[in-house]
Order: structure tokens, then sequence, then C-alpha cells
């Protein structure tokens, strides 16, 4: 019989490095190896700036989120920041966004996956051998998971570091490559592109940039968050940040104009140096994307437990196991989940849907700052130097690309608050536990 979360703790087993390998696994995922032409088709030669005007809106957010986060221990993320600000309501808001936001991009995440495998396998890329590779990268994932949240961050660890390899080899080949060709074959002047969309490429760079939140779920088992939480954040966004920009402007340069590759640092990897440079390429994609899917189900299921650990889902979903100690239901139930939008939609889809959701988030977790330092002013926390300065700047970045959104992002996202509206009304009248 499984045990509950009161009967059996969770184990605190994530220290500083292993956070932010968290964190770095779910910020540079199947973005890195699946963007540049996505972004050079909407943006052309103004691609570059794009990344960095979606790292600077995502550091503000992330300096606020560091001052938040770091007053919490328990499980949950950003479902804890607005239920502790704003009250169970709002709590359950922001769960089922946070919800539907790691679902659609471990989903995405898994799309690209199968785009990349296909270069290995080509069944894999449709039918009933996508389905397979799926299972198998899925279940194994949560397998590990399930066994123990030290192996599930130690396979999070090697990820992180074996993702590193080939695209700091991509970045240092590249630059010599292009130094050599004078630029690279690319040659796309100004202005080319058929309609700059500044709107649509920022949005997917919310998504590229975000996910450093699904870290945060997993505080329950971490050592020390007050210090850890804002060394993770910052340590990661500038080592995603450099990568990102780097790996964009190197694939854009060298692979053919108006290239719509959907493997694109693959096919500049082979222009560069053949088609053994590109299987490494297509090899280290799929390391990265396991990478960001293993820290997904590691810090997701967390997001459920804390639910059900406050009474705002069934309390059942608490059930932790009694040999591993992991909240093994919550594991799985995410795991069947992700492998359903991974099956159903694409990469485009799930990924866009997935930064729509964040935009939510992140405007929470900027406007709990400044609730949450007149509230309870003395408590440990680390204070950002100039916080409230950048908690509305990141606010101000996310209403203006909330403000740009069509009319299917809109009513999807009714229809999640609608179910979350449901939800507090079936657990509002249960304790509400803290």
């Amino acid at each position: 019989m499984p045990l509950s979360a009161k009967s059996t703790p969770l184990v605190r087993a994530i220290g500083r490095w292993s956070l932010f390998t968290l964190v770095l696994n779910l910020i540079i995922g199947s973005g890195v190896f699946k963007l540049p032409t996505d972004i050079s088709a909407l943006l052309g030669w103004w691609a570059p700036v794009a990344y960095i005007v979606a790292a600077a809106g995502i550091g503000a957010i992330m300096a606020a989120t560091a001052e938040v986060a770091s007053q919490f221990d328990q499980a949950g993320g950003p479902y804890l920041y607005a239920r502790e600000a704003f009250g169970r309501f709002a709590g359950v808001e922001i769960g089922w966004l946070a919800w539907l936001v790691r679902l659609t991009g471990s989903a995405a995440n898994a799309n690209v996956f199968l785009l990349y495998m296909a270069q290995f396998w080509k069944p894999a890329g449709g039918g009933a051998a996508r389905l397979l590779v799926l299972t198998l990268i899925i279940g194994g994932i949560a397998a590990i998971n399930i066994r123990g949240v030290g192996g599930g961050a130690q396979l999070s660890n090697f990820f992180a570091a074996a993702k590193l390899v080939p695209l700091l080899l991509f970045i240092g080949v590249g630059v010599f490559f292009l130094a050599a060709h004078n630029g690279g074959s690319a040659q796309l002047p100004h202005g080319t592109a058929p309609a700059v969309k500044w709107d649509e490429a920022i949005l997917l760079l919310v998504f590229a940039f975000g996910g450093f939140e699904g870290a945060l779920m997993a505080q329950g088992e971490t050592k020390n968050s007050r210090r850890d939480v804002p060394f993770a954040l910052f340590t990661a966004l500038a080592a995603a940040a450099s990568i990102y920009l780097l790996n964009q402007i190197v694939a854009q340069a060298v692979l053919p104009s108006g290239s719509l590759s959907p493997r694109p640092l693959a096919d500049a990897a082979g222009i560069i140096a053949g088609p053994r440079a590109a299987a490494f390429m297509a090899l280290g994609a799929l390391i990265s994307v396991g990478g960001n899917i293993t820290s997904s189900v590691l810090n997701t299921p967390r997001l459920i437990f804390a639910l059900a650990d406050g009474g705002d889902f069934p309390r059942f979903l608490t059930a932790v196991h009694p040999r591993f100690r992991t909240p093994w239901l919550a594991i799985v139930i995410y795991s069947s989940l992700v492998w359903a939008l991974a099956a159903v939609n694409d990469f485009r889809w799930n990924a866009s849907l997935s930064a729509v959701g964040r935009l939510f988030i992140y405007s929470a977790i900027c406007i709990a700052l400044p609730v949450l330092r007149r509230r309870q002013p003395d408590r440990p926390a680390f204070r950002m130097k100039g916080g409230l300065i950048f908690a509305g700047i990141g606010l101000l970045f996310c209403v203006a690309m909330i403000f740009r959104l069509g009319r299917t992002e809109i009513a999807i996202i009714a229809g999640v608050s609608a179910v979350a509206v449901a939800n507090w009304l079936w657990g509002r009248r249960k304790p509400y536990r803290r």
C-alpha cells in the first residue's frame, strides 16, 4: 500500500549544482536544435537580436523569481508562490496553467526527439515506430525517477554535461568555418524575409528560454533553497543565452538562404564537416532533448504532489512509494499525459501553447514579489537589489506579449482557467493545508 507524504517525507537530495543542471536542462532542450531556421524564417538577419530581447525579458523575470522562490522550501513552485501571495483560488489557477506549460513543453521536446531520431532510424518519423520510441523514452525516464530522486538528479546531471559537448563544438568549429569562408553561405540581407513577425518569434523564444520555473517545483527535495535557487537561475541563464545566441548565428550563416530544415544544427554541421558531423550533432540533439524530458519528469510530478498535499487535488495523489520515497503515482500520470500530447500534436503547437501559459505564470510571480515583501518583510530570503524594478520590467514584458495572443491561444487558456475554477469549487470546502 503506497504511503502518503505525511508518513513518508520526500528526500532532500538536490544540491546547488544538481539544481543548476535541472534549470539548464529545462532551458536548453529542443529549442536550440529546432528554432534556428524557424526564427530566421520569421525575422531574417534580425534573428540574433530577438534572442537578446527575449533573454533580457526572461532575465528580469528570473530576478523576481529568485527572490520569491528563495522564501520557500516546499514542493510546488509557482503554484505555491501564488497560493501564498494571493490565496487558494489564485494558487489553483496558476497550478493548472503550470500543468499546461509543463505538459506541452515536454511534449514539444518529445516531438523534436523523434525528428532527430529519424535521422538514425527513419521509421521513428511516423506510424507505430514513432509511438514505440515515445513509449520507450518517456517510460524509461519515468521508471528511473520512480526508483529515486537521487537517480533522477544524477541522470539530469549527466545529460546537462553531455549536451554541452556537441553544442560547444558546433560553436567553436562553426566560428572557424565562417572565418575561413568569409561569413558563410547564407548571405541574407536585412529585410528580405517575406514578413518580419516579431511577436511570433519572441513567443517561440519565451518557450526556448523558459522552463526554469519547472525546476522549482522540486523545492521540497532541495537542500538549501535560499542559497541555491538564485545561483542556479542566474548561472543557467548566462550559459543558456550564450549558447542559444552563438548557435543561431552559426547555423543561420552556414545554412542556405531560406532553409526550413527541421534539423538545422545537424544539417549545418553536415555542411561544415560532413555526414559524420551531422550524425554527431543529431546524437547531441537526442541527448539534449532527453535531458530536458528527464528534468521535467523529475520536477513536474511534484506539482501534482503539492496540489494534492495542499488539499486542492484528491489526497490519493500524494502517494509516496514505500521503498523509493518518490511520488510514483504523480510521475506515472504526468508521463502518460506527455506521451499523449506528443503523439497527437507537433512541435510548433506544443511549444507555442507552452510559451503562452508561461506568460501568465511569470506575470503572477512578478506581482507576487511586492506582495510577499509587504506581507513578510523579515522572512529569510535572497533580496535582489532593484528587485521591484526587475519585477516591473518582467511584468511589462509578459503583458506586452499577452495582448498580442491569437484567438486560439486565448480560448485554450480560458478553457484551462475554467477547469481550474471547477477544481477550486470542488476543493474549497476541504481543509486548506499549508
